[in-house]
């Protein structure tokens, strides 16, 4: 988890170690990031750089949270308790959209193809949610992660996706 001493530091100094994280893990797999352009970019010692993180997972985690923090600040999370296949088509498009417009399109796509094994991240519990629900959030994910890989394939995705949703829905044919 980021220190507290690397909440303490400037604004200014923040985004000039986040846009080195940026540009590290953009560029590279986590597997063979490495701190040294880190700090020589952000013009930090090596030694405020594990003040900062424990280590490069645990910037790499501070950094993806942040971008997807900035991501889904503009998607709306509300949907009334009714399961609306367009409201979650309207997500996924939101979100793929705000990935493409974001400084953190690299490093999303390069978590999509190299890093999500890598980090734990926590999962939606199944038994918190219904199953239309829990099916929605995996194939939302994958239509997400298919469309950042390869973008010519949105529209087949989306179709796709809208499909299965109606299905879910209770809408659809098989």
């Amino acid at each position: 988890m980021v220190s507290k001493t690397f909440t303490n530091l400037s604004v200014e100094k923040q985004t000039k170690i986040r846009q080195a994280l940026l540009k590290e893990f953009s560029a590279e797999p986590l597997a063979t990031a490495q701190v040294a352009p880190i700090v020589k970019t952000a013009g930090i010692a090596r030694g405020a750089f594990y003040k900062y993180f424990d280590d490069l997972t645990d910037a790499y985690k501070y950094l993806y949270g942040v971008a997807m923090r900035d991501i889904h600040s503009e998607i709306n999370n509300e949907t009334g308790g009714v399961f609306q296949p367009q409201f979650y088509l309207d997500q996924v498009t939101g979100f793929v959209k705000g990935a493409r417009d974001s400084q953190y399109f690299g490093l999303i796509k390069m978590h999509l193809m190299k890093n999500e094994s890598l980090i734990s991240q926590g999962s939606v519990d199944p038994n918190t949610v219904t199953a239309p629900e829990w099916a929605t959030m995996i194939l939302s994910h994958e239509a997400i992660k298919q469309i950042i890989i390869n973008p010519d394939s949105q529209s087949v995705i989306m179709k796709k996706l809208s499909d299965a949703l109606d299905l879910l829905s209770g809408k659809g044919n098989a």
